[in-house]
């Protein structure tokens, strides 16, 4: 199995020599990826590009970048410019949407036509990302425009995908989709049947299905579980996630969230992946350094 590991976000005027650190944990680990999310800690590419300069090796890539905020054009300069900072087949950019809540609430943005917006900024992104120019005119996004930034190969793209129209937009157009609270059934009854079915049509190789969820090794799992839901509470609100954990029949994050022994979270990991992701990606909530955790996570690696 692929297995990576979400970075923490962390703070404070020594945050990207802490992560930094972590990421070189985690490559010591022998975890095969790891991940940041963009949120309105750490700018996720440019604190990769800083930690993937001094670390080498390990896969990194972001979960996920909105795309609101930023116009296609500026994104692929910036992923270009982290990805000849780390070296060559490193970067994974994963993107999305983001939520209403945070897009028009937070900044301000028109949150309309969703699907439209990421077909129309696939458009651009795409062909910046391949060292070609780019000349688009569409309803929401205007580009014309080339880079001259010298990167040795094609920047992967992952679109974070959850409802039909943008998971078949992620089969048609990018290189697969990275989800959050999205368990095993809805892996395997929706996410994956309909990326891989787009893809196919589309002449694409088979999609990668990064599947990220919180993961803690315990022998006492209710404290956990209450853990959960406190930290991962906002999910609930978030519609996109309400959908997904509706479709998996769980009342709440902590029911994703895999919590149990050494042999009961590598069962379910290994029920996730069965159900069709490619990849998955842990995010630690335990208590203290959850050493557990980790080591259970390496071994399962490949």
């Amino acid at each position: 199995m692929r297995i990576g590991i979400m970075l923490d976000q962390p703070t404070g005027p020594d945050a990207l020599r802490s992560l930094t650190g972590e990421l070189q944990r985690a490559a010591d680990e022998g975890f095969r990826s790891a991940w940041l999310s963009h949120i309105f800690g750490l700018d996720a590419l440019t604190a990769l590009a800083v930690a993937g300069s001094r670390v080498p090796g390990i896969e990194i890539g972001t979960a996920v970048v909105p795309t609101y905020p930023r116009h296609p054009g500026a994104l692929a300069q910036q992923a270009r410019t982290t990805a000849l900072a780390v070296g060559p087949g490193r970067l994974s950019l994963g993107i999305g949407l983001s939520h209403k809540i945070v897009i028009e609430n937070m900044f301000g943005y028109d949150f309309e036509r969703p699907a439209r917006h990421m077909k129309e900024y696939l458009a651009i992104l795409g062909p910046l990302l391949a060292d070609k120019p780019v000349s688009f005119t569409g309803e929401t996004l205007r580009a014309n425009l080339a880079l001259s930034i010298p990167n040795e190969d094609r920047i992967p793209v992952l679109l974070a995908a959850l409802g039909p129209q943008m998971l078949k937009l992620a089969g048609r157009e990018t290189d697969g989709t990275v989800l959050w609270m999205t368990g095993p059934i809805t892996v395997r009854e929706h996410i994956a049947p309909v990326v891989n079915a787009a893809a196919e049509a589309a002449g694409r190789p088979a999609p990668r299905i990064v599947c990220a969820l919180p993961v803690c090794v315990t022998d006492d799992p209710e404290p956990a579980r209450e853990q959960a839901g406190a930290t991962f509470a906002a999910y609930n609100q978030l519609p996109s996630y309400r959908a997904m954990m509706d479709h998996e029949g769980a009342a709440g994050p902590a029911d994703l969230a895999i919590i149990g022994t050494e042999d009961q979270v590598a069962e379910r990991i290994r029920a996730v992946v069965a159900a069709g992701a490619t990849e998955f990606v842990a995010a630690l909530f335990s208590p203290g350094n959850g050493v557990r955790t980790r080591k259970l996570l390496a071994t399962l690696s490949d």
